[in-house]
């Protein structure tokens, strides 16, 4: 059993900062990369971004230098630090990772936390 956990979410202003955390528990024997994604009210889930176990990263065009992932491998976490946020950010991220866990490897999800950007 995997099970990844967010937290981090929550109420901020244009032009604030919010930190998300990812913590993968459970059965891991290896976790490759590990995504942020986010969906807006009414509209389809879309990644922001990504990083592989050895810490290369790639953004989302409309998040390219606010916001930053970063990982713990030593704790099987993944951050998502975002910057200078705007109202269009609001939506509820998503971590994502790929798990090998010794006999198959997996594609596992988090609950989901909630930003919201004020204008």
């Amino acid at each position: 059993q995997v099970q990844l956990v967010e937290s981090g979410g929550g109420l901020v202003q244009a032009g604030g900062s919010l930190r998300l955390s990812c913590a993968a528990s459970g059965s891991i024997f290896r976790i490759n990369a590990m995504n942020w994604y986010r969906q807006a009210p009414g509209k389809q889930r879309d990644l922001v971004g990504s990083i592989t176990s050895g810490g290369s990263t790639n953004y989302a065009d409309s998040v390219k230098g606010r916001f930053t992932i970063s990982r713990d491998n030593a704790k099987n976490t993944v951050y998502l630090q975002m910057n200078n946020l705007k109202p269009e950010d609001t939506a509820v991220y998503y971590c994502n990772a790929v798990i090998w866990r010794g006999v198959s490897m997996n594609d596992y999800w988090g609950q989901g936390t909630q930003v919201t950007v004020s204008s």
